[in-house]
Order: C-alpha cells, then sequence, then structure tokens
C-alpha cells in the first residue's frame, strides 16, 4: 500500500538534506517542534496544510513544487506497485542490438557514426 504521508516526508527530507540544513534549523524556522517534523519526515504523521505551508517557506520552496515532486514519486510507486502485482513480462525484455554503421546521411558525410539500434529495426543495408 502506498502512504502518502510517507511520499510526502522522503520529499520533505530530500529538500532539507540538499540545502545541508538540520532538523534543527527547519524546525526553528517553520515554529514546528524538532520531534513533529522528524515524525511528519519519516511518515508517521500526517502534515495539515498550514503545516507543510510552514515547512515550505523554511525551506523556500513552493508548495506546488514539493506537490510536483510527491505526485512524481506516487507515480513511480503506483507503477512499480502495479508491475509487482502483474504476470512477469515475456522474454526478451530487452531487444537484441545490432551495429548500425553510417557514412552518410541523404548525401551529406557524417564521418564514420556507430548507432546500437533494435534487430527489428535494421531494415536498410548500405554499401
Amino acid at each position: 500500500m502506498i502512504l502518502l504521508r510517507r511520499l510526502l516526508g522522503d520529499v520533505l527530507r530530500r529538500q532539507r538534506q540538499r540545502q545541508g540544513r538540520t532538523l534543527r534549523e527547519v524546525s526553528s524556522s517553520a515554529r514546528v517542534s524538532l520531534g513533529y517534523l522528524s515524525e511528519v519526515e519519516r511518515g508517521q504523521k500526517e502534515a495539515s496544510s498550514e503545516l507543510l505551508s510552514a515547512i515550505c517557506d523554511a525551506l523556500d520552496v513552493r508548495m506546488s513544487e514539493l506537490m510536483r515532486e510527491v505526485s512524481d514519486e506516487l507515480s513511480l510507486a503506483e507503477l512499480a506497485e502495479s508491475a509487482a502485482a502483474s504476470d512477469p513480462v515475456p522474454a526478451p525484455v530487452r531487444p537484441m542490438l545490432n551495429a548500425v554503421s553510417v557514412s552518410s546521411v541523404a548525401g551529406v558525410p557524417t564521418g564514420r557514426v556507430t548507432i546500437k539500434v533494435p534487430a527489428e529495426a535494421v531494415g536498410v543495408v548500405a554499401a
């Protein structure tokens, strides 16, 4: 089960750590107890919108940016959960790749470039 409070806490912690700030600094600036902020970051407490606003202000991060990052994390978690619940993908999972050498494109010399493409995509043979 995906817990929104845990994802939100993870994103808040990463934001704080990116800035090299301590829990004590952020809790003081946001006017929230250090223990409560710690519980929010660990996903043990649900943060109210007022508390989130205060934490975002303390981190100098827009709430919309925070929520966008949480949304991205939620999307990834849902995909992972969905993939784990579904049947395994039949082999081959990764397509076999063939090397293709290109010396010109539309008559314009390119030098020599090697591109790896899926084997089924190779249909042109150059002389």
